[in-house]
């Protein structure tokens, strides 16, 4: 396995265990709006959507960098 396909393992992993615990607070106490744009800090959402979003965009870079393709 590649030093990218590590990393980019485990940056899926805790992709993953991010949507689990959305899911579980949208279960116990339902996910408002205000939690998921906003979130105070403490909150098991506290800065879910950009932390997410900058994984992702990891995610996307390293395939690309083992594909040998551009993004």
């Amino acid at each position: 396995m590649t030093q990218a396909s590590a990393e980019k393992r485990k940056l899926i992993e805790q992709m993953l265990e991010m949507q689990r615990v959305f899911i579980d607070c949208e279960h116990n106490n339902g996910v408002t709006a205000e939690q998921y744009w906003a979130g105070e800090e403490g909150h098991p959402l506290y800065q879910y959507k950009d932390r997410y979003a900058e994984l992702a965009r990891k995610v996307v870079e390293l395939a690309h960098e083992e594909q040998g393709s551009t993004g």
